[in-house]
């Protein structure tokens, strides 16, 4: 579950949705397969380099994989890779996790695929496509957190925090944005009306669940934590090196799928505008992440010939914590045994190579993003 990556599959939702409006592309065209970035780099951290790959124009061979990849709940398991050749055994190896329980919505798994189909589908006619995609969407829908509306980590939970409301690794903002897709784009004309009335509520009470978890802090609304506790709705934490804190880089993607709502209410408006205060008043001045060439290092789930190196310079840039306190908004930062660290410095090198502790995600939102959105709904900076 490594995170940093903000909604980076986005863009191929959106390139897609442009795509079809126009007319459905040439069927050798590549279908965007940045969405599986996430688990494909986590499969590729546990097995060797030399595979033999698809190439993305190949992705009739790409669905194929999807559909026996996914288990028979209509889930998939989570940091697979559908873009490698399967061979024989990797092809039973598959059948038989068909039987499993469950699924994922870690690392951007089950939406993105359900996506994809979609899309595999619209080019294709093959109905084996539209099927699956049938059964991803109804788990999907079947799995919303009955308490609040998010969604969790996974089913069935095998850890303490599998069945918390995840914001982590963009899970509930994530299959948000494809159930919104599953209502206007035109790859998804193949949804039947009783799932998309299902699909209507689960966007409504998503919505909802986004605003009523947002952390304030004196009343004022600020981010959101990485999971929240399904019966309390308070922050709680992860992995144990993941405390309960507010989290910079997956509420820079609630952000942006709230901003995607094309007449947002006042109190979604309300939520935005204080995320971006949030984030403009927490930004770190004066420091700098700086990689540096260190001596080879295996770990047990990575290989590191690099550190990582938290440095005074009045001219870099802003810079935000991976977490952020939530009552005092100070950086976060914790080893794995779940003790609160003090400073970078004593953040071993596994989890400082392993891990991003320091980002620039808001950046883009606060430069691009957010002006872009004020134009277009006509609201201004408060």
């Amino acid at each position: 579950m490594m995170r940093g990556h903000t909604l980076p599959w986005l863009l191929g939702l959106c390139v897609a949705a442009t795509a079809a409006q126009a007319g459905p592309p040439p069927a050798s065209q590549a279908i965007p397969v940045a969405s599986f970035n996430d688990g494909v780099n986590h499969w590729r951290s546990g097995h060797a380099e030399g595979y033999a790959r698809l190439q993305p124009q190949q992705y009739r061979q790409i669905a194929d994989n999807l559909l026996l990849l996914q288990r028979r709940s209509g889930g998939w398991p989570v940091n697979q890779n559908p873009l490698r050749v399967l061979d024989a055994a990797a092809r039973e190896a598959a059948r038989k996790a068909q039987d499993e329980p469950g699924g994922s919505f870690d690392n951007r798994t089950t939406y993105t695929q359900v996506d994809y189909l979609a899309e595999a589908f619209a080019r294709s006619a093959d109905t084996r496509y539209r099927d699956a995609a049938l059964r991803g969407l109804d788990f999907i829908l079947d799995q919303q957190i009955r308490s609040c509306g998010g969604w969790p980590h996974s089913v069935p939970a095998r850890t303490d925090y599998h069945d918390r409301i995840t914001f982590a690794d963009d899970v509930t903002s994530g299959v948000l944005t494809t159930l919104r897709q599953v209502q206007t784009a035109p790859r998804f004309a193949f949804v039947d009306a009783a799932r998309r009335a299902r699909v209507a509520s689960a966007v409504q009470r998503g919505d909802a669940c986004l605003l009523q978890l947002q952390v304030r802090q004196k009343g004022r609304p600020t981010i959101w934590a990485g999971q929240y506790d399904a019966a309390t709705l308070q922050p709680a934490p992860g992995r144990k090196f993941e405390l309960a804190a507010l989290v910079t880089d997956e509420s820079v993607g609630v952000v942006r799928y709230l901003m995607s709502i094309p007449d947002p209410s006042p109190d979604t408006v309300q939520a935005i505008e204080g995320a971006l205060a949030w984030f403009q008043a927490n930004a770190l001045h004066g420091l700098r992440l700086q990689t540096v060439d260190a001596p080879a290092e295996q770990f047990a789930h990575h290989r590191s010939t690099q550190d990582r190196q938290l440095l005074a310079d009045p001219g870099a840039p802003p810079l935000w914590g991976r977490f952020h306190d939530l009552a005092d908004n100070t950086v976060v930062l914790a080893d794995r045994q779940g003790q609160r660290l003090q400073t970078y410095a004593q953040v071993g090198r596994e989890r400082r190579t392993g891990y991003h502790w320091y980002g620039t995600w808001p950046q883009a939102l606060l430069d691009r993003d957010a002006p872009a959105w004020r134009a277009r709904t006509g609201h201004r900076a408060p």
